[in-house]
């Protein structure tokens, strides 16, 4: 992919993946929610359930359209490595499934049951390591280098940014179609592919529209980068119930997209996250991970004012297991 601007990306970009898109992903809609307005003082208020998407999240998107371009552009290849908590292993193994691909997935031992038996049914192999005492990137980069695989990285990649962009590209073609622009936008963000695309998609079309990421307490790395001016990695080692947003820190190609067309990054408590969930469960109908929630927690706490405004909060991902289900909805519903 050739940039056309000192970031990663440009709109063109995201145009392009959502040509490879096509029939391939699901074009999951936007959903308008009442009780997200009542709750929240918003003048309207959109829910975008990448939970319905291809393997229950977004990064299919991504890894498609990441592996679809290196085939078109290498027809040798056959094998991908890639690293990651579980959503992005989904996407990567259902990508290399449809495109003909051997995949091999490097997961944290840690991972929740549900994603690492989903990605091995996907026609996966996967390799499961300790998070806190290993190097992901280390152990992928070994078994490239044994089986000549193309690493797929999670989310600081040009392609992987575009087809996570795609999310936003299709939130301003609805909003649109009804007359309406984005004044706020919320997503989750680990190593921040998904908010870049995001951000990329919605401040072409809607320049004064103001993004935001979320990300859970203590792994809230992108909040602490914007207040310094750089890249700041997280240092604790407590766990989160979101798993899926727990990287060390933003990525080196996201990271100048986030500065550039980020307004700020919102730290949720994963107690708000879980009540998030109840939220979804309730009142949308929805099944949506801890990490997937922290968008929808973030709305609902309260952090910005949504008066007067139109709103849209992006639940990025639905892979969640029976037992951290029952968590959330053992809580009161917001």
């Amino acid at each position: 992919m050739q940039k056309t601007s000192s970031l990663a990306i440009d709109i063109s970009h995201i145009e392009t993946a959502a040509q490879r898109l096509l029939g391939q992903a699901v074009r999951t809609p936007l959903l308008r929610s009442p009780d997200l307005e009542k709750a929240t003082g918003a003048t309207a208020a959109f829910i975008k359930p990448e939970v319905l998407q291809r393997t229950g999240s977004f990064k299919f998107r991504g890894a498609f359209n990441k592996l679809a371009a290196a085939k078109s552009a290498n027809p040798s290849l056959r094998q991908v490595v890639a690293y990651s908590s579980g959503n992005h292993a989904q996407g990567v193994a259902a990508a290399a499934g449809l495109l003909g691909l051997s995949a091999t997935i490097v997961m944290p031992q840690d991972a929740p049951q549900a994603k690492i038996r989903n990605t091995k049914q996907l026609g996966a192999e996967v390799v499961l390591y300790d998070r806190w005492h290993q190097s992901r990137e280390e152990i992928a980069a070994d078994i490239a280098a044994k089986t000549q695989a193309l690493i797929v990285p999670p989310y600081d990649d040009p392609d992987i940014i575009a087809g996570q962009g795609t999310v936003g590209l299709e939130i301003v073609q609805d909003l649109q179609k009804m007359g309406l622009g984005a004044n706020i936008v919320i997503a989750p963000c680990s190593g921040g592919g998904l908010i870049a695309g995001i951000a990329t998609a919605i401040r072409h079309h809607f320049a004064q529209a103001e993004i935001y990421a979320a990300e859970p307490e203590g792994y809230d790395d992108l909040a602490r980068s914007l207040a310094a001016g750089t890249q700041v990695a997280n240092e604790g080692t407590t766990p989160s119930i979101c798993d899926a947003l727990m990287a060390k820190q933003p990525g080196r190609l996201t990271f100048p997209i986030h500065q550039a067309l980020l307004a700020g990054s919102l730290a949720v408590p994963d107690e708000a996250a879980l009540s998030a969930m109840a939220f979804a469960f309730d009142r949308l109908k929805l099944v949506v991970e801890p990490g997937g929630a922290v968008a929808l927690a973030a709305a609902l706490g309260q952090k910005l004012d949504f008066s007067g405004k139109t709103v849209v909060v992006v639940c990025s991902g639905g892979n969640v297991d029976a037992v951290m289900m029952t968590r959330a909805l053992s809580r009161p519903s917001a």
